[in-house]
């Protein structure tokens, strides 16, 4: 599982562009984006893709419910998406959108691919249609006759279709989940998948007559039809590194997808057995987390509880919402959005913990010309931190970081370092400087714009983990700053 060739490629799911991005479509990408940071403060090659999910019958709908072409809507949509993840200081090497050309030229052939494999052909399909999950549903998938996701009753479809062998690949699919068990994380949600495949697998219709639905990609075997949106795209995760080439060779197999669980079937089952059926590795691991929910219901537009990322940037920090949600809410499960805890967290921890630590410790430094280097008092082991990221328990690792903030917090108040004159002074400033230094290593890829004005304010370039124990030989530190506003 861990990350021996100095390369990593993780992914997201790419969003889908019917409305405007929400906290919920951000919390996954601030948790991609930490978990890419940490690997380039490790020193791997990395390779971060998002993007959007830009065809399917939801878009064409909401297009023309507000006088627009599909195009025009994704095109504006789209842009949303790609300027809330830079507010958030998210800082993916591609932002992959399911119209562009590449994509489409890849999706076909990669279609043409399986077909000449032997594993699509033409039959007719009739079953329960969930427009909002743009996905065909069985009858035990409903709650109350109601698709479980999104709240309403599916609608009967019948139609010629293509359709790929899924059926085919049920026991080497079962095979890889059992020999690898890094495949599908976490744990319970492995097991689900398993149980559900041992029920049996149905082939996968993967068109609609361009007479339905007209906004896709064209189906490469016959132009009356197009591409069934789950089916292509699926695909970005090749087309986004240029399959087959060098590109592509580089970063495959992906080191981790990314995806809630409404997506967990179609990244486990479906894109693995795609793969097989192209003679292609599968990714290595398949993460799936829980839903970051707003009064205990998943947050979505079609519910109207969504939350805007920009709103909250504009009244908190970015950092703040970064560090929000990555110490909020355990990664593997659902967690609850909650304004005031927001708040709670930026007050007590940002402001109280962080904020004052490093401020307290510059205004102890100026009565310093220089802190020379001396013996470090407080101990740092992050075997344990390294161990938990590499396992993406990204909760569990920022708590274990903090503890450092609070010990060296600790520190300070056991040493009472404004009592204190000349050489002894410069000694405990000395390790509070250098412990405040790994902190912000240590804390880049959650909060990097924090990190980097601590660098600033110590005077010295960011560092990696590289250099994590590389001691500054003499430290001359700037002004202390206020890095975090209380909230009232």
């Amino acid at each position: 599982m861990w990350n021996i060739m100095g390369k990593f490629y993780i992914t997201t799911a790419i969003d889908y562009v019917n409305s405007i991005p929400h906290v919920g479509h951000a919390y996954q990408k601030v948790i991609a984006d930490i978990i890419s940071r940490w690997h380039k403060n490790l020193g791997d090659d990395v390779f971060f893709l998002t993007g959007t999910d830009e065809h399917g019958q939801k878009l064409a709908d909401a297009a023309k419910d507000q006088g627009l072409t599909p195009k025009e809507l994704v095109d504006e949509n789209s842009s949303k998406f790609k300027h809330v993840w830079n507010l958030l200081n998210i800082k993916p090497n591609r932002f992959i959108r399911t119209t562009d050309k590449d994509h489409i030229k890849t999706a076909q052939e990669l279609t043409m691919k399986i077909y000449k494999k032997g594993d699509i052909y033409k039959g007719t399909y009739k079953g329960l249609y969930c427009k909002g999950c743009e996905a065909y549903i069985t009858e035990k998938d409903l709650v109350d006759g109601k698709c479980p996701h999104h709240n309403k009753v599916p609608e009967i479809l019948e139609e010629e279709s293509y359709f790929f062998r899924l059926g085919k690949y049920k026991d080497r699919l079962l095979k890889h989940i059992k020999e690898n068990e890094e495949f599908i994380q976490p744990k319970a949600r492995r097991n689900e998948i398993i149980n559900r495949i041992k029920e049996g697998l149905n082939d996968l219709n993967i068109t609609r007559l361009k007479s339905s639905l007209e906004w896709g990609i064209p189906f490469p075997l016959n132009e009356n039809y197009v591409t069934y949106v789950w089916w292509e795209a699926l695909i970005n995760y090749l087309s986004g590194i240029e399959y087959p080439k060098e590109t592509f060779k580089r970063y495959w197999p992906a080191d981790i997808h990314l995806l809630g669980k409404d997506n967990g079937w179609f990244h486990a089952v479906i894109w693995p057995a795609m793969l097989f059926s192209a003679d292609i590795k599968p990714p290595k691991t398949v993460y799936i987390h829980g839903f970051l929910t707003f009064n205990k219901q998943k947050i979505s537009k079609s519910l109207g509880n969504s939350i805007s990322p920009v709103k909250l940037a504009e009244k908190y920090s970015v950092d703040g919402i970064r560090y929000f949600l990555a110490r909020e809410v355990m990664f593997y499960d659902d967690g609850d959005f909650s304004e005031e805890s927001l708040k709670n967290r930026i007050n007590n921890e940002l402001a109280n913990e962080l904020g004052n630590l490093v401020s307290r410790t510059l205004s102890l430094c100026k009565k310093l010309p220089e802190i020379k280097k001396s013996p470090v008092e407080i101990k740092f082991e992050i075997k344990n931190i390294e161990e938990l990221m590499k396992n993406y328990k990204i909760t569990e690792a920022l708590n274990e970081i903090w503890k450092y903030v609070q010990d060296t917090n600790r520190y300070i108040n056991q040493k009472e370092p404004w009592k204190l004159q000349d050489g002894e002074l410069e000694k405990v400033m000395y390790t509070c400087l250098e412990s405040i230094r790994r902190i912000s290593i240590l804390l880049w890829p959650f909060i990097p714009s924090t990190s980097e004005k601590i660098s600033s304010l110590l005077n010295i370039e960011m560092q990696d983990l590289k250099g994590f124990n590389n001691e500054i030989k003499i430290y001359k530190v700037g002004e202390p700053e206020i890095l975090f506003e209380k909230i009232i």
